[in-house]
C-alpha cells in the first residue's frame, strides 16, 4: 500500500455555547445529543479523539496507525510532538453562545507543567453573524492585579480585553498565554498544537462548568500581544528555509499568506477552473476547502482523490507525481508545517 490525500470522519463534540450551523458546512451532526455540538474535530490524533480515515484502502483506520504503518511515506521529514502525535489538531466551531473566556499553556508553562500541553492556535473565520466578534488579549494598561480582582469581585471580564469585530475570510493568531473568547454567532476553522488543555477563567454566568483561576493567571501574559494576523503579518517569526512545495502565483492562481508562525503557517490558495499544478512534497499538507471542486491525481497509490466545498484532506509527504487539477475555480486553505533553519557553523 502506497499514500494517497486521507480524508476523516469528523469526531463530534458536545458544548453548552453549540449550534447546528456545522451542517451548513456539510457535516451530519448526531442529534438527540445532551448538548449541541460545538466542534468538529477533522484531524485528530489525541486520546480524547481520534481520526479515522474515511476514503480508499485505508478506510476505517486510525490517524495513529496510518502513521506507525507508513511513518515516513506520510510525514517526510515532519517531526511528531514529544508524546508521539502527529503536530495539528484541525477544527471546526460553531459559537451560537460565547466560548469561555480562557487562556491556554505556553511553552515554558508546559515545560513546568508536563501534564498541560502547549496551545497555539489560528482562527480562520468561515461566517461572522452581524456584530460577530472575537476577545483576543488584555487590553493595554489592565494589570494582573487588576484582572484577579474582577474575577473576584464576580465582575464581567469582558470590558478588559480587546473587543474585535470580525467577518468572514479573516485570521488570527493566538499564541498560548493570550487570554481569549470566541463570540456568539461567529463559526471558524481553528488550526492548532494539539492539545485540549484550556483554564476557563469567566464563563458569562454559566456555572455548570469549572474554573481554572490559578493555572490561567500562572500562564496568561499581560503584556503586548501579536496583532491580528492577516496579509503578510507574522506572529513569533524565525527565518525557514526555502520550500519545495509552493503554490506559484501567476494569472490563473492566487496565494495569499494569512498565518506565519511557528507552529504552522496557513496560505489561502486560489486556481481557476482548468488549471492543473504538479504538488511536490517535502512533509504533509492540510487543504481545507472552501469553495470549488477538483481533484488530486498521480498518487502513488494510483487513487484519484476528488474533493469540493468544505472537505478537509491531509496530503502525505510523498506523492511526487501527484497533480491537483480543478473542475471549477476554487479556494482553499493550505495548512503547512514550516522547515526550521539552522545557522551555518564556521570553522
Amino acid at each position: 500500500m502506497t499514500m494517497y490525500p486521507l480524508k476523516f470522519r469528523p469526531v463530534f463534540k458536545e458544548k453548552v455555547w453549540g449550534g447546528d450551523r456545522l451542517r451548513q458546512f456539510h457535516r451530519d451532526l448526531p442529534r438527540n445529543t445532551e448538548h449541541p455540538i460545538g466542534e468538529s474535530w477533522e484531524i485528530t490524533d489525541l486520546p480524547e479523539g481520534q481520526s479515522t480515515v474515511a476514503n480508499g484502502p485505508l478506510e476505517g483506520t486510525t490517524l495513529a496507525a496510518v502513521i506507525e504503518t507508513y511513518g515516513q511515506e506520510l510525514l517526510g521529514d515532519l517531526n511528531l510532538t514529544k508524546k508521539g502525535r502527529f503536530p495539528l489538531l484541525l477544527k471546526f466551531l460553531d459559537a451560537r453562545e460565547n466560548l469561555s473566556v480562557q487562556v491556554h499553556p505556553d511553552y515554558p508553562y508546559s515545560e513546568r507543567h508536563p501534564e498541560a500541553d502547549p496551545k497555539y492556535e489560528a482562527w480562520y473565520i468561515l461566517h461572522a453573524e452581524p456584530g460577530g466578534r472575537i476577545y483576543r488579549g488584555i487590553r493595554p494598561g489592565v494589570s494582573r492585579d487588576a484582572f484577579r480582582r474582577a474575577i473576584e469581585e464576580n465582575r464581567s471580564v469582558e470590558d478588559l480585553l480587546n473587543e474585535i469585530p470580525v467577518k468572514a475570510g479573516e485570521c488570527y493568531y493566538l499564541p498560548g498565554g493570550t487570554c481569549h473568547a470566541l463570540g456568539a454567532g461567529v463559526a471558524v476553522i481553528e488550526a492548532q498544537t494539539p492539545s485540549d488543555t484550556t483554564y476557563r477563567v469567566y464563563d458569562w454566568g454559566r456555572t455548570s462548568r469549572e474554573l481554572h483561576i490559578e493555572q490561567a493567571m500562572a500562564v496568561m501574559r499581560f503584556d503586548d500581544q501579536a496583532e491580528a494576523i492577516e496579509g503578510e503579518s507574522s506572529a513569533r517569526p524565525r527565518p525557514v528555509a526555502e520550500e519545495r512545495r509552493r503554490h506559484i502565483g501567476g494569472p490563473l492562481v492566487t496565494v495569499s499568506r494569512l498565518c506565519t508562525a511557528n507552529e504552522f503557517t496557513i496560505e489561502k490558495i486560489r486556481m481557476s477552473e482548468g488549471y492543473q499544478q504538479e504538488l511536490p512534497y517535502q512533509r504533509p499538507a492540510v487543504w481545507v476547502v472552501l469553495s470549488g471542486r477538483g481533484q488530486i491525481t498521480g498518487t502513488p497509490a494510483g487513487i484519484d482523490v476528488g474533493f469540493g466545498p468544505y472537505d478537509v484532506m491531509l496530503l502525505p509527504a510523498e506523492m511526487p507525481d501527484a497533480r491537483v487539477e480543478l473542475t471549477e475555480d476554487s479556494v482553499w486553505l493550505d495548512i503547512q508545517f514550516p522547515t526550521p533553519w539552522h545557522p551555518a557553523k564556521l570553522a
